[in-house]
């Protein structure tokens, strides 16, 4: 039996989010991967930290599916929404059709290189039209009054990261942005793919540590690189939060530890054998509304990493959940091949 709370406590004991959500972690906007179904399991690991959903662009959110694509529970509170767009009409729009749903923060994207988004003249291209972004960010804080933030890199291509980054916060601290987040990389827009963007070009802490120095009452959220609950503590004494992607993502189970070590509180879940066992009755709700077991599942598939039995379990999860009718039993079954589940995070430490 689980030792954590249900996806019905969970429900029913989310913080108030009308409040300015906490900055000292969060989990960074991850195309593909920070679904709903991601988010929510995210919220069983940690109840403090900023939940981000995968970007949508103005298009979408104006004329796509809302009921589809905005949908959340109210467990993932607090929870941010990340917007692609270039036009601060649109940006407006959009913003007030999530604070009406009850979104906590509106993001901007400033920081995605893909040729796609490029074509879409949003992402990281924007670090080039710090004016734009500036009028953006006024048009949404017109809006909305819900906390409106930025996320960008360190500059693009040719640029000089001392130079360009600061005036393109100089321009949206001057719009009025609640908080700058700040990948500690630059984006090259030609000649890297967006995966290579993610790596190749070197990390600048320093950069950021002295945006945060210039700029003390302008809230910075430092992303990039970190890999490690005591590497995010480490950076909170440079930056008033930090934002972690893919190591959040693939192996979830650092999350435990984020709560007691980052805000001083005890973690919702014991370990995470227990915060699996606590998806389930989520699972068997989602699948009476016709979801598939695959689509919650695939995001746990690291969640044993290093732990006797990880390998079984990853490989139950990949061929019996998308099976048409697989059901929470699949997990069930999954998780009695981890050996020492309970244990699992002492495993890991020693």
């Amino acid at each position: 039996m689980s030792s954590c709370k249900t996806w019905r406590q969970v429900t029913d004991n989310t913080q108030n989010h009308a409040e300015m959500p906490a900055r000292r972690f969060c989990i960074a906007p991850m195309m593909e991967w920070t679904d709903r179904h991601c988010r929510f399991f995210h919220r069983l690991l940690t109840r403090r930290a900023l939940l981000y959903t995968e970007m949508l662009t103005t298009g979408a959110v104006l004329r796509g599916d809302r009921a589809r694509l905005l949908r959340f529970d109210v467990a993932e509170h607090p929870l941010a929404l990340q917007l692609g767009g270039a036009d601060p009409r649109a940006l407006a729009a959009c913003a007030r059709i999530a604070a009406d749903l009850g979104f906590d923060e509106i993001n901007l994207n400033a920081g995605c290189p893909s040729d796609r988004v490029q074509d879409g003249r949003f992402g990281a291209c924007l670090m080039a039209e710090p004016a734009l972004v500036g009028d953006c960010v006024a048009a949404m804080k017109a809006a909305v009054s819900i906390p409106v933030t930025v996320k960008c890199r360190i500059g693009i291509d040719d640029q000089d990261p001392e130079t360009a980054l600061e005036s393109f916060t100089r321009a949206v601290e001057a719009a009025g942005v609640d908080v700058l987040i700040v990948h500690a990389r630059k984006a090259w827009l030609k000649g890297l793919s967006p995966r290579e963007n993610r790596d190749v070009p070197p990390l600048d802490y320093g950069r950021v540590y002295r945006l945060k120095a210039a700029h003390p009452r302008l809230p910075v959220v430092l992303n990039g690189g970190i890999a490690t609950v005591d590497e995010a503590r480490a950076h909170l004494a440079h930056v008033d939060g930090v934002m972690m992607g893919r190591a959040a993502y693939q192996e979830p189970w650092r999350l435990l530890a984020v709560d007691s070590v980052l805000f001083g509180d005890e973690p919702r879940c014991r370990s995470a054998n227990d915060a699996a066992l606590a998806l389930i009755p989520y699972i068997e709700r989602e699948l009476a509304q016709g979801a598939r077991l695959h689509a919650v599942t695939r995001h746990l598939h690291g969640l044993f990493r290093a732990v006797p039995g990880a390998r079984a379990f990853r490989r139950r999860l990949a061929e019996a959940a998308t099976q048409p009718h697989a059901g929470a039993d699949v997990l069930r079954a999954a998780l009695s091949l981890v050996v020492d589940a309970g244990q699992e995070l002492a495993h890991i430490a020693a």
